[in-house]
C-alpha cells in the first residue's frame, strides 16, 4: 500500500474510531429505561388514602405506574426514600415569581426588567425546592414571567411548570396601574386599558406575547396608592368582552379582587377563579357556589405582611390599608370555606418571601379545613383551575412524574409539608 492510501485510511479511521467511543461512552451513561421510586407510604389524594409499600414507576418524564409493591423491572433505576411519604407535586395558583416582598411600595419603581427577570430566575429554584413543581404566575411587568417560563421549559434555569399571565389588565389609576410615580413621568403600567376597545386590544396583545391567561384587576387592592379594595374597578361590560375574548382565544381568566361588588360582577362576567376574596358576602358565595367559580385565598401573607412591614419599608398609607383588610379576609373566606365554595391554593409569594409557599396550609385547616382537603387545593382542585388534569395533581400513569417526598405524616400535621425532603420534576430529581 502506497503511503497516500495508507494516509486515506487512517484519515477515516480515527474518525471513525472516535465515533465507537463516543457511542459506547453514551451507552454507558445512557440513563435506564425505568426509574422506580420507593417509599414508605403514599399519598392518595382522591381518595384520602395513604398507601403503604408505595412503588412508581416511571419513564422519562411520566408515571407509567403507581401503587403498593408493585414489581420493579430488571435493570430499573431505584430510588428508595425510606420512610418519607409521597405525594403529587405541589401546585401554587397565585404567584409573582419576578418580584421580592421588598419590592413592594416606591422601592419597586427602581427595579429594571433586567433585574425584575433575574430575581424571577432565583425565585423559581426556591419555589420547585420548596415542593411546588407548578405554579400559575399572575402578574409580571413587561412579560418578565413569560420569557422566565420559556428558559424553565428550555432548560436554562431550574423552576416549576409555570402558567403565566404576562402584564396584569387594569383600568388608569388602579390597583395594577403603578401609582407610585409621579404625574409628570407620564407613566402607566403596560397592562391599563379603559373601555373595551382597550380591553381587547391588550388581552389579544398579551396572547399574541404568550400568556397562558389573563389576570384582570377587578377592584382596588392593599398595595396599592389611591384605590379601595372594597370597590370594584372595571365595569360588567368590560369585563364581558375581556373574558369571553380571552375564553374564545383558549385561555381562562383570573381576577384580582378584593371586594363583594367586584366579585360579582367578575363572576357575573364568566370569570375562572377569583383571586384574594378578601371581602365576600353571602351573595358572592351563592353566586360563585352557581357559577362554579373558583376562589383562589391568600391567607398567609397576612401574617408575614404586618410582622415585616417595617423590615421591608412598605409606605404607612399600604400598611393602614393591610391592617384592615388581611384580618377581614380571614373571616370572610373562612365562611366561604364553610359554605362550600369550590377553593384552589394560592399565596401571593412575593408579598411575602418565596419557598413559604407551604405555610398557607396551615391556614387553610385553622379556618375549618381537614388536612386532607387543604392538599387538594394544591393538586386536585389546583390541577383542575389550571385545565391540567392530564398532566398534574395526582400519582396517577399517563401524568409528569412530579413528586415530593416528606417526613411525618401530613393527614396528621399539614406543616409537615413546610419541610419538603425530596423533589422530582419530570422524572428527575430535583432536591
Amino acid at each position: 500500500m502506497n503511503v497516500i492510501a495508507m494516509s486515506i485510511r487512517r484519515a477515516f479511521a480515527l474518525p471513525l474510531l472516535l465515533l465507537a467511543c463516543s457511542s459506547a461512552s453514551a451507552a454507558d451513561t445512557a440513563p435506564p429505561a425505568v426509574t422506580a421510586v420507593k417509599a414508605a407510604h403514599m399519598l392518595d389524594v382522591r381518595s384520602g388514602a395513604l398507601i403503604d409499600n408505595a412503588v412508581v414507576l416511571i419513564s422519562g418524564e411520566r408515571i407509567t405506574a403507581a401503587g403498593s409493591k408493585l414489581a420493579i423491572p430488571a435493570g430499573a433505576q431505584v430510588i428508595d426514600l425510606g420512610n418519607k411519604t409521597l405525594l403529587p407535586g405541589l401546585i401554587d395558583m397565585h404567584t409573582h415569581l419576578t418580584n421580592d416582598p421588598q419590592d413592594s411600595g416606591y422601592s419597586v419603581v427602581a427595579k429594571s426588567v433586567p433585574r425584575a427577570t433575574l430575581t424571577g430566575a432565583k425565585n423559581a429554584r426556591l419555589t420547585l425546592q420548596a415542593g411546588f413543581t407548578t405554579v400559575r404566575d399572575v402578574g409580571a411587568d413587561a412579560y418578565t414571567d413569560i420569557g422566565l417560563r420559556d428558559a424553565i421549559n428550555d432548560g436554562d434555569v431550574p423552576g416549576p411548570r409555570m402558567a403565566a399571565s404576562g402584564p396584569p389588565l387594569s383600568i388608569t389609576g388602579g390597583h395594577c396601574d403603578d401609582t407610585m410615580h409621579a404625574p409628570e413621568y407620564k407613566l402607566t403600567a403596560l397592562g391599563v386599558a379603559d373601555g373595551v376597545d382597550e380591553a381587547l386590544k391588550v388581552t389579544r396583545r398579551n396572547i399574541k406575547y404568550g400568556a397562558d391567561v389573563i389576570k384582570i384587576c377587578a377592584t382596588g387592592g392593599v398595595l396599592s396608592f389611591g384605590d379601595d379594595p372594597r370597590t370594584s374597578q372595571y365595569t360588567l361590560e368590560e369585563l364581558k368582552a375581556i373574558i369571553s375574548d380571552a375564553h374564545r382565544l383558549g385561555r381562562k381568566a383570573a381576577a384580582h379582587a378584593h371586594g363583594g361588588d367586584g366579585i360579582k360582577l367578575a363572576v357575573l362576567a364568566g370569570i375562572d377563579s377569583i383571586e384574594h376574596g378578601s371581602y365576600i358576602d353571602d351573595e358572592g358565595i351563592k353566586l360563585m357556589k352557581e357559577h362554579k367559580t373558583w376562589l383562589v385565598p391568600t391567607l398567609y401573607l397576612g401574617d408575614w405582611l404586618i410582622e415585616n412591614a417595617e423590615a421591608i419599608k412598605l409606605p404607612k398609607p399600604l400598611l393602614e390599608k393591610a391592617k384592615v383588610v388581611l384580618p377581614t379576609a380571614r373571616v370572610n373566606i373562612g365562611r366561604a370555606i364553610k359554605a362550600g365554595v369550590p377553593i384552589a391554593f394560592g399565596t401571593d409569594a412575593a408579598v411575602y418571601p418565596h419557598g413559604l409557599n407551604a405555610r398557607e396550609f396551615g391556614v387553610l385547616v385553622k379556618l375549618g379545613m381537614t388536612p386532607i382537603q387543604a392538599i387538594r387545593t394544591a393538586t386536585l382542585n389546583a390541577s383542575e383551575l389550571l385545565g391540567w388534569t392530564d398532566r398534574v395533581g395526582t400519582i396517577e400513569a399517563g401524568k409528569f412524574a412530579d413528586l415530593i417526598a416528606v417526613d411525618g405524616e401530613p393527614l396528621k400535621d399539614v406543616k409537615t409539608l413546610e419541610s419538603v425532603q425530596w423533589v422530582m420534576k419530570g422524572g428527575a430529581v430535583v432536591k
